[in-house]
């Protein structure tokens, strides 16, 4: 069975990888996948259970004849809602966030962003729109912020070839953007939450590196542009109750949002709560807010449409899902046990190898991740790295110091280790190489139709010498 569940997943991945030709959506497949395994799993939960949590088992027993509804009763509320509870955090996080962003929007929060980009020369477009996204990206969410600048921008540029380079643009600096802190990309907020990083640690090991690798892929980008872009500014958008917000009250509510998503790492390190707890008490205070800054509006026809945040978006749903399933996934692979023996054929060939070689396994793992990213998904392929290197971090705590071999293995792997940062920034800007691997990029490819030949030519090698010069400098200024 530990096989059958192994197949699912790979399969599982191969179906994702190939979405753009199957077109068979991989929120469903992951959904689909996390749903089938663990009930494969609880149907063979006996041998598992005793395997895998024997002590645990026989203490929940307490004395009584172990049967099959004990085993079920014991899986469903001692391990099954462990993974559960670790994908609720991150999937209640995003939808706060999410919900923020939309509160924001409706009220014109953004607007700013639209009077920037009446320029027609297109290096100042191209740098608005980069530095932008980036900035918000950073402090939001990345796909949130992709589609948000994908939207403006295809207000104002009329030229489909200039939409696509001024798309991928945007999707890499979104990319950039969310890898640099814990609360801008689902795979640092999942490793905050597992207490790999910490938030200030974390973003300062990736500021030069993502900074380099954004402004020389959006520099290379910029080149195919032409001089002047094909622009056509229309009206502002009539949005009903919020035109008669002043300045100062959307700037209340800007300050309110971002202002709070930046205390949430405050929040967590003095309370030692989930992240996700601090996402709604901003979601909740900005609501509040919402509601006092439109009270005269409580009986217009417009204010019965954005009491309640137009949040649950398709593809928005689609992101949330997606990651429940694949956590669900690898979950269930994880308590076969045998991801505890992929780490020990990794430790016994791939990293005595680099020790022989003087090689550190890390870059080689990041590699590894960057490669699988663009066929498979930045998300799943993080999961995957991530999941091996857990059990192998319960493992090296039972190493002695003059293990040396060990112990230079571990240090990559405690709080902050170069491990996690390597995984998570090589396996994000490695979803851009192709343009399949990464939700952002699948947005912008779908939006203007771009076949994945024109990516790869035009932006796919410029992400490439990106990449490369922000794991240089990751392993220069890493500290």
């Amino acid at each position: 069975m530990t096989l059958v569940i192994a197949s699912i997943l790979l399969l599982c991945y191969v179906v994702i990888a190939t979405e753009y030709l199957t077109r068979i959506n991989k929120t469903a497949v992951a959904i689909f996948a996390g749903t089938l395994c663990w009930v494969l799993y609880i149907c063979y939960g006996s041998n598992f259970v005793m395997h895998e949590h024997q002590t645990d088992f026989i203490d929940f027993l307490g004395g009584a004849v172990p049967t099959s509804v004990a085993v079920k009763e014991y899986i469903a509320t001692n391990v099954f809602l462990k993974y559960v509870g670790q994908a609720a955090e991150i999937v209640l996080f995003l939808l706060a966030t999410m919900t923020i962003v939309e509160i924001l929007d409706n009220n014109g929060c953004f607007d700013f962003i639209g009077q920037l980009l009446r320029t027609r020369r297109s290096k100042k477009m191209l740098w608005t729109l980069a530095i932008v996204t980036f900035l918000l990206s950073a402090n939001l969410d990345n796909l949130t912020t992709t589609v948000m600048m994908l939207v403006m921008m295809r207000r104002v540029i009329t030229s489909r070839r200039q939409r696509m380079l001024y798309g991928a643009v945007i999707v890499v600096s979104a990319t950039c953007g969310g890898v640099l802190t814990v609360i801008g990309d689902p795979i640092g907020l999942v490793l905050w939450n597992m207490g790999a990083v910490t938030a200030t640690n974390y973003s300062m090991s990736l500021l030069v590196p993502c900074l380099l690798a954004w402004s020389l892929t959006v520099w290379l980008i910029g080149r195919s542009l032409p001089e002047r872009a094909d622009c056509e500014w229309m009206a502002m958008p009539y949005r009903g109750d919020d035109t008669r917000l002043r300045p100062w009250q959307r700037l209340l509510m800007l300050f309110v949002g971002i202002g709070g998503l930046w205390f949430i790492p405050s929040f967590h390190n003095i309370t030692k709560l989930s992240p996700f707890l601090g996402a709604l008490c901003v979601l909740s205070v900005l609501w509040v807010v919402d509601e006092i800054v439109n009270r005269k509006l409580m009986n217009a026809d417009q204010m019965s449409r954005r009491r309640m945040p137009q949040m649950l978006k398709y593809g928005v749903i689609q992101m949330i899902l997606y990651v429940m399933g694949i956590m669900l996934t690898i979950g269930a692979f994880r308590e076969t046990g045998a991801l505890g023996v992929v780490s020990a054929w990794w430790d016994s060939h791939v990293m005595a190898w680099c020790m022989e070689h003087q090689w550190n396994d890390v870059w080689l793992s990041g590699s590894l991740a960057a490669l699988m990213s663009a066929f498979v998904d930045s998300f799943a392929t993080a999961m995957s790295f991530i999941s091996i290197e857990q059990v192998e971090t319960t493992q090296l705590a039972q190493l002695s110091a003059d293990d040396v071999l060990g112990w230079t293995h571990r240090m990559q792997f405690v709080e902050n280790g170069l491990y996690w940062k390597a995984i998570a920034f090589c396996s994000a800007l490695g979803g851009n190489l192709l343009g399949i691997g990464s939700i952002c990029a699948l947005a912008l490819i779908r939006m203007e139709r771009i076949h994945i030949m024109w990516y790869v030519r035009n932006v796919g090698w410029k992400v490439l010498l990106g990449l490369v010069a922000g794991v240089a400098a990751l392993y220069v200024f890493d500290f």
